[in-house]
């Protein structure tokens, strides 16, 4: 008997056996392999949605806020979002098939049962376990698509780069855009100004096109800040690099023009030099442009200097200390704008080839200045009468330093350039010629013919022309010095200065050696009257601050945000076509 049960019993397990593995394994089998392969893709893109979609810096993926500035998305942080989301669904797959393989067992296989239900529990199991196959191709193809958006998303940022690079470097090229700084033990020339944020104040020493951005660099505040000068960089406070000192507004947009006074002590170089500014606002009044100061200190020099020439005084001697440039900012419509740098060092740094060294301004510049006080000149002096040379005395103090030597220990200084000290504009300024015309040495400049005047005949008050002033100085010395000058330089001018000059002539020559136009409108220059004189150019910015807009500090840039999205798209399309693919081979397999 109870081996007739137990013969009846085989052939119920048997039948079970023959019924699972033929009619329930092939159909559960591939229902769990479907089942168990949507879970899984299911943790997967929960967790990718998890991980990409917030916008804040926290969160699964955190965004580490920089230093200065953000990173493109695409070279770190879209991998290590791809890490975060494999090293977390892989092990929660892992523990989700793993704990509902255990409970099978327990259920199917924990009693005698189990020897019927061994092919339902087989065909779970065995679906359970391949579905990762699946998976893993899954997740395969989630790092081509990271790759993909890496490389075309790269390959843009790129081209953008090259394109903005060459952009910048065609604009600097064509304005022939220099950018030096003008602070005292510095002088040096720049590449790239750091820049301030107006949201935060930081420092960004690479606001370029590169690693952080091509269009943008994002703070660490959240501002977004333009890359290049043509997209509105100038805008943005600039410091040198060098010594931290505040760069002139819309450096790098304009060019910065270096303009060295070079002359001994008490040459003149301080009064010419305020009447140079003078005689520039007049022209850029009289063309509806613009003349300002960069320092606020500046313009309260030049307004004290205009009232102590009003009260028929002389400006205060300069002091010994290295200059800083007076920055002048002069937009003139429709022609050359240039930033000024105007270095009026105390005559003492000429006196001695070390001092000259100093001052390494001298090695940027394409023009000079050079002011020739004329009662310094040997020959002028030893030709001074006695009661010329008291008129002298009493009206102004005269230069120690001959001039010849001033000029020598600067072109000397000046060949050490790799031109050699190539100049391409000098204007060589003899000063104090409202004196000089009252002696009989000079006497012949005052009538602008070059021919000696009566001396029974008050002197001509007009303006001796460049010859007239170049052959005078050959006359009385410098004719070494004059030869010296046609050969180092590409253009020479000459000008005889006073203080009742006509400023027209004086802004002309300016804007000769600084390569601003400098002809007069069509219509004339409106003459500089009692209320230009005595006019006060403002510092007010010449450009529009930088807006401060971003998405704030405590979020994700726009960029990160829009590379997340991409990818989620791209995930959410591959979850979509596996979806329809195990469908529509699920439809094949069983057509009814």
């Amino acid at each position: 008997m109870q081996v007739l049960i137990g013969l009846l019993l085989a052939a119920v397990w048997a039948g079970a056996m023959w019924l699972g593995f033929w009619y329930v394994f092939p159909v559960l089998f591939p229902a769990t392999l479907v089942v168990a392969g949507a879970a899984a893709l299911g943790v997967y893109y929960l967790n990718a949605c998890r991980t990409l979609a917030p916008s804040t810096l926290d969160g699964p993926s955190p965004v580490a806020a920089p230093d200065v500035a953000y990173r493109n998305y695409l070279l770190v942080q879209v991998w290590r979002d791809w890490w975060t989301i494999s090293r977390t669904v892989v092990p929660q797959v892992y523990r989700i098939a793993s704990g509902i393989v255990v409970r099978l067992t327990r259920t199917l296989l924990g009693g005698l049962w189990g020897f019927f239900a061994f092919p339902i529990w087989l065909a779970l199991c065995a679906g359970i376990v391949a579905a990762a196959v699946p998976a893993a191709g899954f997740v395969l193809a989630l790092t081509v698509l990271y790759g993909v958006v890496a490389a075309v998303g790269l390959a843009a940022w790129l081209a953008c780069v090259l394109v903005l690079a060459a952009v910048e470097r065609i604009f600097m090229a064509y304005g022939r855009i220099l950018q030096t700084c003008p602070h005292p033990f510095c002088y040096e020339r720049i590449g790239l100004p750091e820049y301030e944020c107006p949201g935060c104040g930081a420092r960004h020493k690479h606001l370029s096109p590169g690693a952080a951005g091509a269009f943008r660099h994002v703070c660490r505040c959240g501002a977004r800040l333009p890359t290049t000068v043509p997209l509105g960089r100038f805008r943005l406070a600039a410091y040198c690099p060098h010594c931290g000192g505040r760069l002139p507004e819309r450096i790098g947009r304009v060019r910065v023009e270096p303009l060295p006074f070079v002359g001994g002590p008490a040459a003149g170089k301080t009064t010419f030099m305020f009447l140079g500014i003078r005689a520039l606002h007049a022209r850029a009044r009289s063309l509806d442009g613009r003349l300002a100061f960069v320092e606020q200190r500046h313009a309260q020099a030049y307004a004290g200097a205009i009232r102590e020439f009003g009260h028929g005084g002389r400006p205060a001697k300069t002091g010994p200390e290295l200059p800083l440039a007076t920055m002048v900012d002069v937009d003139l419509p429709g022609r050359a704008r240039r930033i000024l740098y105007l270095f009026d060092p105390a005559g003492e740094h000429y006196t001695g080839a070390t001092e000259v060294e100093s001052l390494r301004y001298l090695d940027h510049g394409e023009a000079l200045l050079f002011v020739v006080d004329p009662f310094a000149l040997p020959q002028v002096r030893r030709a001074l009468t006695r009661d010329e040379r008291d008129l002298v005395d009493q009206a102004a103090v005269s230069s120690e330093e001959d001039p010849a030597d001033t000029l020598q220990r600067v072109l000397n200084d000046l060949r050490s350039r790799p031109d050699h000290g190539r100049q391409k504009r000098v204007a060589v300024i003899v000063t104090k010629t409202d004196l000089l015309v009252r002696t009989e040495i000079g006497r012949c400049l005052g009538h602008g013919d070059g021919e000696a005047a009566d001396p029974g005949d008050p002197a001509d008050p007009g303006e001796p022309a460049d010859a007239d002033v170049r052959a005078w100085l050959s006359g009385v010395g410098l004719g070494n010095t004059v030869r010296t000058l046609d050969q180092v330089a590409g253009q020479v001018r000459y000008f005889a200065s006073g203080l009742a000059t006509e400023p027209a002539k004086v802004a002309d020559l300016l804007g000769w050696a600084s390569g601003l136009a400098p002809a007069a409108p069509s219509g004339g220059e409106h003459p500089l009257t009692a209320g230009d004189a005595q006019e006060v150019p403002g510092t007010a910015p010449l450009r529009a601050p930088w807006p401060v807009r971003g998405r704030g500090s405590g979020r994700v840039p726009a960029g990160y945000q829009a590379g997340r999205w991409a990818v989620l798209c791209g995930l959410s399309v591959l979850t979509v076509a596996a979806v329809a693919g195990a469908v529509v081979a699920a439809a094949e397999r069983f057509p009814y």
